[in-house]
């Protein structure tokens, strides 16, 4: 029972993606899931189903998400809307940070969950072959009689 546990399959693990995602420091474009446009990016033209990043937006949000800290919600929005000429109000600026923050708990929880699996397997791979040595070294082990001769 304990091999037909080792040799199946863990499966895949789906990550959840961030809300943003930048690679050598450039914004990329993400796949339109909801009917809301969200701030910092703009439906593309050619193709409504990819949302192109708008940068001075993103690195705007970035740089409000550290405001946080010190100034409060209502404030931060306002200042944002400001600096970035689009509107985002103060529940919307919080339910965007609150659902970043989400996805990046879920993302290290589902690799911890990883980790644990994989060292599970690793020592149980470890305990299945040391149970199988065992039983063939007392198996093969013991006495050998030389044949009698008459």
């Amino acid at each position: 029972m304990t091999t037909k546990l080792l040799n199946r399959s863990t499966g895949k693990w789906k990550l959840p993606q961030p809300l943003d995602v930048k690679e050598d420091g450039e914004w990329i474009p993400l796949p339109r899931i909801a009917r809301t446009i969200p701030f910092g990016y703009e439906v593309d033209e050619d193709d409504d189903k990819v949302l192109l990043p708008i940068e001075t937006e993103l690195d705007a949000l970035a740089e409000a998400k550290k405001h946080l800290k010190t100034y409060s919600y209502r404030e931060v929005s306002n200042w944002l809307s400001t600096r970035t000429g689009r509107y985002i109000s103060h529940v919307g600026l919080m339910k965007r940070v609150r659902n970043e923050r989400k996805r990046k708990n879920k993302a290290n929880v589902l690799r911890r969950w990883a980790a644990y699996v994989e060292e599970a397997l690793t020592k149980a791979e470890e305990l299945e072959k040391e149970r199988l040595d065992s039983r063939t070294d007392t198996s093969c082990g013991g006495a050998t009689e030389e044949p009698r001769q008459a």
